[in-house]
């Protein structure tokens, strides 16, 4: 009986495949980041990112660089699978817990204001719309460069900036407010 411990070059991975999964390794947490802060709700957003990546990997193929990169398309895919979950929902989440807080000191005095600014940014997110919060998520939670926002909103990367600019222009005042 001779086995051998090399899969057959049919059954070897594909370019596409390593590709995807070198993607799947870079992005992961940052779609997470990007539909956590999107939806507002832990559980959705753990099933958005896996719908977003499985829709991703059945549609591997029509990745085109000459659109974008890879990064975007996937984010394009993850607001996609989003705003489904946001449309079946027919209403916008509340934020279920605070965020953690990793840099958090243990001292009482800084534990209060890191609450306090907090409840004053979750309260000023509650104010901007899903689009406004969008462009947050896709920014901050994501970490996307806002030539790549652009590609994911189809808009130019001006456009994109300038948006964003309001958007953070929106926040800092409602902050001020507060």
């Amino acid at each position: 009986m001779n086995q051998t411990l090399v899969a057959p070059a049919a059954q070897a991975p594909s370019a596409a495949d390593t590709a995807f999964e070198e993607l799947y390794r870079s992005s992961r947490d940052d779609v997470f980041a990007y539909a956590s802060g999107l939806l507002r709700d832990r559980s959705a957003a753990e099933d958005v990112t896996a719908q977003a990546f499985e829709r991703a990997y059945r549609r591997r193929g029509s990745y085109r660089p000459r659109k974008g990169t890879m990064r975007a398309w996937l984010f394009g895919i993850a607001r996609n699978a989003a705003l489904d979950e946001l449309r079946r929902r027919g209403r916008h989440s509340r934020l279920v817990a605070d965020p953690e807080d990793i840099g958090a000191d243990a001292s009482a005095e800084r534990a209060a204001d890191a609450a306090l600014r907090r409840v004053v940014i979750r309260e000023a997110l509650d104010r901007l719309s899903p689009r406004e919060r969008e462009l947050v998520a896709l920014k901050y939670f994501a970490g996307l460069a806002n030539a790549e926002i652009a590609n994911v909103i189809g808009v130019s990367e001006s456009n994109a900036g300038t948006r964003l600019h309001r958007v953070l222009e929106k926040l800092r005042e409602a902050c001020d407010e507060a």
